[in-house]
């Protein structure tokens, strides 16, 4: 059966078709095509068989009442985003939150609304 979605990561073409389901709640596998062709050279049956091993993993549930089946995300985008962040830091900051932090600061220019809620979570740390 599927894994426990907590312990699933996403490869990085499953991550593109997370993110189409996520922007829409739902979709077909020609809707999420039609997204990810637009930017990319993806074929339709690469996109229906990585649909098929999503749903196969747990990652995306599938109503297959009508024709077109109609896929929906299983995993969170927060949850996805906080697996990944850790496995970057732990990777590549060597666990470090602030070095993390500082690199991104360091190639990405915040904006007013950024730097505001940097903030407000700082103060929430002390």
């Amino acid at each position: 059966m599927s894994k426990n979605p907590a312990h699933i990561k996403p490869t990085e073409s499953e991550l593109e078709i997370l993110q189409v389901l996520w922007d829409r709640k739902k979709a077909t596998v020609r809707d999420v095509h039609e997204v990810l062709s637009a930017t990319k050279d993806a074929g339709y049956t690469t996109t229906l068989k990585l649909m098929q091993i999503m749903f196969e993993k747990g990652m995306v549930s599938r109503d297959e009442s009508a024709k077109s089946h109609v896929y929906r995300p299983l995993l969170s985008k927060a949850k996805v985003q906080q697996s990944m962040l850790g496995k970057v830091m732990d990777t590549f900051f060597g666990g470090s939150a602030s070095q993390l932090v500082l690199q991104a600061l360091g190639t990405h220019t915040p904006t007013r609304q950024e730097i505001d809620a940097i903030r407000k979570l700082l103060d929430q740390y002390e």
